[in-house]
């Protein structure tokens, strides 16, 4: 059987998200910090409902917290959570060759078994969510996230040398091994390796290198970047190594996407990238960060996604936990 990961842009079915967690991933939150960030899961779902059907899985003491802030639209499954982040704990949806829809269950250790972080139950989100889909399962032995690789649906994925090589991910195997691996569950011929991703992501809450904050494709042979202009932040030079590592990959339009102006906050870099947004039917949920450049950036999407609605929400406190809107998403791809 040969498979392949559709591009985001191609039609959904649905979109799959996880609702925030009272333990352990808010353990740390006051009432008001707790109701800030699944306000923040809520507006991104709320806008995704809009343009295809959507569901959360939640928690079971959960429940009520999901309803209350979810729009009726959203549909609720109870799912023993973790952490929120589908996509990097759900399935990978492939497409099979008899037109069929597959799931990849890749393995999840919690980002290279981050010390912070606890992931036996998101361990078996990806399964459960490909029975909640219906969807047949393939399982993986590559330590990876969906946050750690992005493709074009032909033929390309990046990916990062500090995710997928990380000695904490998957410390035996060679370039040579995942990229066969890669090739053989996305369906793939080019991988294209970035060295490092941005430097926030390094820090103790970051996943050490995923490419969704990084560089994304917009049509087949279009690459937006995350283009960091000013020099006194560490990640002018990783946009420098970016810009390079896509000219020399392949023959693509390349869309520097600036980063907002501001550059720190009160943990130090930020990696605000409007490179983590999501693409849906009809529409493209783009992180905003109350900063000169939304306005920009929303224009620049505007472009590169023609047709589709650009709808910008604030993603600071989504940020402020270790990801963006993209991160927060996974997309079931319709089967052909």
């Amino acid at each position: 059987m040969t498979t392949r990961m559709p591009a985001e842009w191609e039609p959904h079915e649905r979109t799959w998200m996880a609702w925030p967690p009272s333990m352990p991933s808010l353990e740390d939150l006051d009432a008001d910090g707790v109701h800030a960030v699944r306000a923040a899961w809520a507006s991104v779902a709320n806008a995704i409902a809009r343009f295809e059907p959507i569901t959360m899985v939640v928690a079971p003491d959960d429940a009520a917290s999901a309803r209350a802030l979810l729009d009726d639209t959203v549909d609720l499954e109870l799912v023993a959570l973790d952490d929120c982040w589908m996509r990097d704990m759900g399935p990978t949806f492939v497409h099979d060759s008899e037109r069929g829809l597959w799931a990849i269950d890749w393995i999840f250790n919690g980002w290279g078994a981050s010390e912070w972080a606890q992931w036996g139950l998101d361990a078996n989100v990806a399964v459960s969510v490909a029975a909640l889909a219906s969807v047949p399962v393939i399982s993986s032995n590559l330590v990876n996230e969906g946050g750690g690789i992005h493709v074009n649906g032909a033929g390309t994925v990046f990916a990062t040398d500090t995710v997928q090589l990380a000695s904490d991910r998957n410390p035996n195997w060679t370039r040579e091994q995942v990229e066969a691996e890669l090739r053989d569950k996305l369906g793939v011929e080019q991988v294209v390796w970035f060295p490092r991703g941005l430097t926030r992501d390094y820090d103790t809450f970051g996943t050490r290198g995923h490419v969704d904050i990084v560089a994304c494709f917009s049509d087949e042979n279009t690459v937006l970047y995350h283009d960091q202009r000013n020099p006194e932040h560490p990640d002018f030079e990783v946009s420098a190594e970016v810009r390079a590592v896509l000219e020399a990959a392949g023959d693509w339009k390349l869309i520097a996407v600036p980063a907002p102006e501001v550059l720190k906050d009160d943990h130090g870099w930020v990696d605000y990238s409007y490179i983590n947004h999501y693409v849906c039917n009809g529409a493209v949920i783009a992180c905003g960060f109350n900063d000169p450049n939304d306005a920009v950036v929303a224009e620049i999407l505007a472009t590169a996604y023609p047709g589709r609605e650009i709808v910008m929400i604030d993603a600071r406190t989504i940020f402020s936990r270790g990801g963006g809107i993209h991160c927060i998403t996974q997309q079931q791809p319709v089967p052909k």
